[in-house]
Order: structure tokens, then sequence, then C-alpha cells
């Protein structure tokens, strides 16, 4: 046999793609990470909504759970905060016993409402407008000093960056220092550091932040985020409980991290694997608003949330039972073509783009979202005023996890405008 006609070996991705079909559905694991790094968990999903949109998978290294991955499913107990709770966990993963984080994502009302209440307002609507100016000031600033016509990793030098700015500028944090905000929000959802290591380093950021509250509770408040904690009628006490304290701050360092973050590597990537919608971008600015909500939707940088069901539930013929965890995948019910058009497609004019599901549903809605939306906005109105096109020129390598899609390097060519 001429050597060059045998069949190559199969790659892990193809191998993962094929086992997609042929697996027993029972066998088909979608929380194994390892799908999401080799960017192959698509048609698993897909097989499951199609065959099986509420299933329960008896054995995983997370122990049994329950897959939601349909989109009116994945609403329906999202938003029915009688019947799930968002308590003790929203991630798959149950956090040991001597390192509970209590955060207000993951409490049911009353608590929820108003440990949220007292930080919202940094990302209100007049504050937003403030902020406008500031976002578009560094935005020009990180891309003026890019490299034009040199590979870089975009990740580093834009995403994170940007990123990483704006949350020392939401908790008033020593801007000098801002690289620990990105250390502490990798390490509170990293695969590869060992418990101690993440112990060492979630303390670490503890203490930082007990200086910085102890420092806030002195001065007049202010619109940020230690601010307002510090002296909410609700959460003044809060750092009395060091755990819980430590909990919301990594709840919203992460989430003032990851959605972006993720969201503004993804969109370079999606305008590279469909360039027909690059050139549609190109040649009308006014459709960036639409694309920010369809990159979310295409990137959905949180693939899931979890709850728990506080009492025996029905659905669709199905029984989940009262303790079972429930996992909503988010980023299964957007690609999901009984409600999104040919899903798997990146469509920056899609008319139904900003119903999608990224940001969650009911009282968890995430908070942020419309500064997520803004700072993705203006990246892209300042990135097409400079550069005629940004290339992609290998492949992504992305986050070793199941719960945040992303990526740690993007290399990336600028183009001048020509």
């Amino acid at each position: 046999m001429n050597s060059q006609l045998a069949r190559q070996p199969e790659t892990v991705r193809e191998a993962m793609l094929r086992q997609a079909e042929e697996l027993p559905i029972d066998q088909l694991d979608v929380s194994n990470y390892n799908l999401f790094v080799e960017d192959a968990i698509w048609p698993y999903f897909e097989r499951l909504r199609r065959e099986d949109p509420i299933h329960y998978h008896s054995e995983s290294r997370y122990g049994p759970f329950w897959s939601i991955t349909r989109f009116d499913d994945i609403k329906a107990i999202d938003t029915n905060h009688g019947a799930f709770s968002s308590e003790p966990s929203i991630s798959i993963i149950d956090a040991p016993e001597d390192f509970q984080l209590p955060m207000f994502i993951a409490m049911d009302q009353p608590k929820h409402d108003v440990q949220r209440k007292a930080v919202s307002p940094v990302v209100g609507p007049r504050n937003l407008a403030a902020m406008e100016s500031l976002i578009r000031e560094r935005t020009e600033l990180v891309l003026d000093g890019l490299p034009v016509g040199q590979e870089f990793n975009w990740v580093d030098d834009v995403s994170i960056e940007l990123t990483t700015r704006m949350l020392a500028t939401l908790f008033a944090f020593p801007f000098e220092d801002r690289a620990k905000l990105t250390y502490w929000s990798d390490a509170t959802t990293s695969t590869e550091m060992s418990d101690d290591e993440r112990k060492r380093a979630l303390f670490e950021c503890l203490e930082w932040f007990q200086s910085l509250w102890h420092e806030r509770k002195q001065m007049e408040p202010s619109l940020d985020l230690i601010s307002m904690l510090a002296h909410g009628e609700n959460t003044k006490d809060m750092i009395d409980n060091p755990m819980e304290y430590l909990g919301n701050l990594l709840l919203l360092i992460v989430g003032g991290n990851d959605t972006t973050r993720n969201s503004m590597s993804g969109s370079v990537l999606a305008l590279n694997q469909f360039p027909e919608e690059f050139d549609k971008l190109h040649n009308d600015h006014s459709l960036i608003p639409n694309m920010v909500a369809e990159v979310i939707r295409w990137q959905t940088p949180l693939a899931y949330m979890r709850r728990t069901a506080l009492q025996d539930v029905d659905i669709k013929g199905k029984q989940i039972r009262k303790g079972d965890k429930v996992v909503m995948w988010y980023a299964s019910g957007n690609r999901d073509n009984s409600h999104f058009a040919e899903a798997d497609r990146f469509i920056i004019d899609r008319p139904n783009a900003r119903q999608h599901i990224s940001f969650g549903f009911g009282i968890h809605r995430c908070m942020g979202n419309r500064l997520a939306e803004l700072q993705i906005r203006i990246l892209w109105e300042e990135i097409l005023k400079r550069f005629d096109h940004v290339e992609v020129t290998g492949e992504p390598v992305r986050i070793r996890s199941n719960l945040v899609r992303g990526y740690t390097d993007l290399p990336v060519i600028l183009h001048p405008k020509k």
C-alpha cells in the first residue's frame, strides 16, 4: 500500500466528534472539560437537544446531575425560583466543607436581593454614561500601543488589558497592581491549580480587600464596589464574615472579567471564521451593537449555571428529585435551532440576537450586562477606525474548563487601513 494513502491517525478532536454520534446516549458526558478545550462540545449538545433534552447523567467526575439543553427548558428552570435554588452553589462542583464561599449569585431571596442591590448602582445607567468616555480613552490607548503588521497574542494585549483596567476602576483598586485582579479571577476558575495554590491566591485576595474595606470605611461613600459594600445598610457588617466577603469579591471579579474578556477575544475569532460577516460590519458600522449581542450569544462566555431542586419536579415526564443537581447549559440553549435559525453560524444582523441566554434570566440575570456590551461596542468602534482588519494567524488555545468558555492565546496580526 502506498504509505501516502494510508489513513492518518485520528486527532483527539476527530475522535471526540465521532463519539458524539456513536456512544450510547447514557455515556455522553457534556461536563467533560476536554470537549470544551477541543471545541468539540457542539454535536454532544445537539444530540442531547434532539434525543434527550432533560438528560440524567448517573455518573460523572462531579457526581450525578441533570443536563438541560433546550432554550425553553432552560428559561423555565432559570425563572422558577420556587422549585430550583441557587444554593449551595451555581457550579457543578461542590465546594469543600472547609472552604465555603457564600456569594449573592448562589443565594436565594431575600438575601440575594439585598446584597445585589447594594452594589448594582456601579453599573447603573447614570454611572455607565459617566464611564463611557474613560472606557473609550483607555481603549484608544491600548489599541494605539499595538504592533501593526506583527503577530501578538490578542488575549493578553487587548482582552485582558482592557478588562483588568475596568475592574481596577470598578473597585478603585490600586492601578499599578491591577494584574492581581486577573490573577485572582483566573485562580477562582482554574482547573490547573492545586487546591492549596488556589487557597493561597484567594486568601491573598482577601487580605488586600480587607485593607481596602477599612480604608473606604473611613472615607465618604463613593461609587466603587468596596465603598458600596462598606457603607451599605445591609452589607456594612459583611467584613465580619470573611468568607462571605471573599465570595462576593470573587463573584464581582470573575463577573467583571470573564464575560467581557472572552467575548472580546471571541469577537475577533468569529469575524475571522465568518469573513462574510466581517464584510457586513466593514460596510455598515451601525451593525456593531447587534453584532455585540450576537458575539455574546455565539461565544456564551459562561457555559452553564447550576440549580438544586428544592422539591420533586416533573419536567416533560422526567422525575427530578429533591436535592438533585440541575445544570442549565446556556451554551447549548444559545445554539438551539428551534429558537435561533442556523444557530451555529455567527450572523451579525441576526434579528433576535439579543434574546440570547448568556446573561441568564430572572433575579440572577447578569448585573453587569450593559457594561460588558458597552466595552465590546467601544472596542469595535475604535478597531474599525484604525485597522482594515484583525487577522487570526493560528489556532486559539481554549481555557481548560467546562464553565468558562474562553481563551488563553489568540495569535493575530493587525492590518492597517488601506
